[in-house]
């Protein structure tokens, strides 16, 4: 099982590579939420997402091959191995599916990455990725379900624990998981944890219901960054032990959220970022009287007319 050794041993190896994101204690009159909460800001984070975190915990225990390395995305984890071959001076291979946003689709070829636009959804883009691999050999730096990637995303709690070390409960967005999962590693039932998913694509709420990992259908606003068909086996013992449960968000909720974190701090979320943030503000999850909120504000990498539309 992954844990705390583990994701100490991964903070000290990423260090040099990735960024101390901000926290910020936001009073509940600033963005309507039921009391004051802490935002942890990894929208700040290198390439616009937590996600180089896990990508170069990966890159840097593996030996990497003349090929480089490969990878399927919805665009976040893409830009974060993209980013993290380019500054080890690896090549990068990603395949990305026709949902991904543009605005990522441009950033992995602004790192040079050799970018594969193929299928409908991740599902589609990781097994084009997977044909690729046989081909070529590179190193698989996979999405969400891959120990090393686990214990980098771990990171990011062992960072916010630090930072904001008296939280009650902490909100996570959650796609395929390895976010969360990382999280619970670190946390370990010491602190709640409560994942959020869209309505349209909420993997890890049928896990629980069915006991296991299952296949979901993917869609809505946040498909790009949150739209796994299914959570990782290796996070779901991590959320089955430390995820106390998983709220649901709709589209309106989620582009509500996005566009009160820019009107009122000036904190630009794609949808998936600001998801967590849309569970408070919608009142999918009431904190109690005197219970201290964290959230984490996940990802950066969205259309800001979009936003300032809403």
């Amino acid at each position: 099982m992954i844990g705390r050794p583990e994701i100490d041993a991964a903070a000290a190896r990423v260090a040099p590579h990735v960024r101390r994101t901000p926290v910020i204690e936001v009073d509940a009159t600033t963005l309507g939420t039921p009391g004051p909460v802490v935002l942890k800001l990894e929208c700040l984070q290198h390439t616009g997402s937590f996600k180089p975190r896990g990508a170069f915990n990966r890159i840097l225990s593996a030996t990497v091959p003349a090929a480089g390395v490969i990878a399927a995305s919805g665009g976040n984890h893409g830009l974060a191995v993209a980013y993290a071959a380019r500054k080890l001076g690896h090549r990068a291979e990603i395949f990305v599916p026709s949902i991904a946003a543009p605005v990522k689709i441009e950033g992995l070829r602004a790192l040079d990455a050799r970018v594969h636009v193929v299928g409908a959804n991740y599902a589609e883009a990781f097994g084009a990725s997977v044909q690729r691999q046989r081909e070529t050999g590179a190193l698989v730096v996979h999405a969400y379900d891959q120990e090393e990637v686990l214990v980098g995303q771990g990171t990011t709690a062992r960072e916010l624990e630090e930072q904001a070390p008296h939280l009650d409960t902490v909100l996570v967005a959650v796609g395929g998981g390895g976010f969360i999962g990382g999280i619970a590693a670190w946390y370990a039932g010491r602190t709640r944890l409560i994942g959020v998913e869209p309505e349209t694509s909420c993997a890890l709420h049928a896990a629980f219901a069915a006991g296991g990992p299952v296949d979901v259908e993917v869609s809505g606003i946040a498909a790009d960054s949150l739209g796994a068909r299914r959570v990782g086996a290796l996070m779901f013992p991590l959320a089955r032990d430390h995820v106390e449960r998983v709220v649901l968000v709709s589209d309106g909720e989620i582009r509500a959220a996005q566009t009160a974190l820019w009107r009122r701090l000036r904190i630009m979320a794609e949808p998936g970022g600001a998801a967590a943030v849309a569970s408070l503000l919608a009142g999918r999850y009431r904190p109690a009287p005197g219970e201290k909120v964290g959230v984490l504000v996940c990802g950066a990498n969205g259309d800001p007319g979009a936003i300032a539309a809403g």
